[in-house]
């Protein structure tokens, strides 16, 4: 994590995943094109921006479902750690993969001087109306403005000015752009083109991302526990050797909030499970060099306090604890960000 903003500083990591990115996109499209020049040549420039266009639109959606793929994925192997880390890289890339196709979009269109036949396609307002002949360029136009905002917002100078909820919301946003993608091809090129890769390419990618969430959401709720009310209100956790050492156990307050009670040897301290950073699952992180360290980013923060050691000033919002009878037991009040409440037992 960083104590300031500064700009973006590169290591030999950093450097590897954006080298393996940037292959894989020209392999990709150059493998694409070369494929298609070999099968069935274009005829004519149309033809050869259009294969462009097609190129590049197929590479952004396959980056868009990866994209989406990656959270769940992590939640399910933490040997995907790496990849949700550098995720805003992947997405800052797929914006500009983006761009160069709706450039060859009205590259398409200038060279046959029908720029004015774009303008009218996109403002005849009776077609919205449509299902055969609806402007799907639009859609592509939407989603693209979408991935312009999570591009230009993707700093955490942007996280803090929005705040997390507000950041995290935003960039939300990627669902519904990878909805208006699949709307855009459902809508446009499959009408006239009956290629079975296409609708095959839209019913995998849709299914892989729907598919992985389900399944990492029904692992997170069955590793949720329902805190079972005890006495003023306070809810079980269990032994405190139930907990992993340097590890925690999820409960779910009755609103509904997923409180991490953390361990580390003798000492017990529950949080929020949204880390400050980004709201990552920080109930999914360890302890490492005495503090609660997130999975997202390896943001940390001390397990009496929830707070960020210095030079940091993060905080997260912490729960008593107390152990009675033997049990942890934490109240699902919560406190101020960075209220002591970590306690030791016997």
């Amino acid at each position: 994590m960083s104590a300031g903003f500064r700009a973006v500083q590169w290591n030999r990591a950093k450097l590897v995943y954006d080298g393996i990115l940037l292959a894989g996109v020209v392999l990709y499209i150059g493998a694409y094109l070369a494929l298609v020049y070999w099968l069935d040549p274009p005829k004519d420039q149309p033809a050869a921006i259009d294969l462009r266009i097609r190129a590049f639109g197929t590479c952004a959606f396959f980056m868009l479902t990866v994209i989406l793929s990656i959270g769940p994925l992590a939640r399910l192997d933490r040997r995907f750690l790496p990849l949700l880390y550098n995720r805003r890289h992947f997405g800052v890339l797929t914006f500009f993969v983006v761009l160069l196709h709706a450039s060859f979009m009205v590259e398409w269109y200038a060279v046959q001087n029908a720029l004015p036949s774009l303008y009218d396609e996109l403002t005849k307002v009776p077609d919205y109306g449509k299902f055969i002949g609806f402007p799907f360029k639009a859609l592509g136009l939407v989603a693209l403005l979408i991935l312009f905002l999570m591009a230009a917002t993707s700093h955490d100078y942007w996280l803090v000015f929005l705040t997390p909820p507000v950041w995290k919301g935003l960039h939300m946003a990627l669902y519904v752009a990878y909805g208006l993608v699949v709307m855009h091809v459902a809508l446009g090129v499959m009408q006239y083109d009956h290629n079975p890769f296409i609708p095959a390419m839209l019913a995998s990618g849709f299914a892989c991302v729907t598919v992985l969430h389900l399944v990492a959401g029904w692992r997170e709720r069955a590793g949720d526990r329902a805190g079972a009310r005890g006495s003023e209100g306070w809810l079980s956790v269990g032994p405190p050797l139930s907990i992993p050492d340097k590890g925690a156990r999820i409960v779910a307050a009755p609103d509904g909030e997923r409180i991490a009670v953390f361990r580390d040897g003798t000492q017990i301290g529950a949080f929020s499970n949204l880390c400050a950073h980004q709201h990552g699952p920080i109930g999914e992180g360890r302890i490492i060099d005495g503090c609660v360290t997130c999975p997202w980013h390896g943001y940390q923060y001390r397990l009496k306090d929830g707070c960020a050691p210095p030079p940091f000033t993060e905080k997260l919002v912490t729960y008593r604890v107390r152990v009675a009878h033997g049990v942890v037991e934490v109240d699902p009040r919560p406190l101020p960000p960075g209220t002591p409440a970590a306690i030791r037992h016997e």
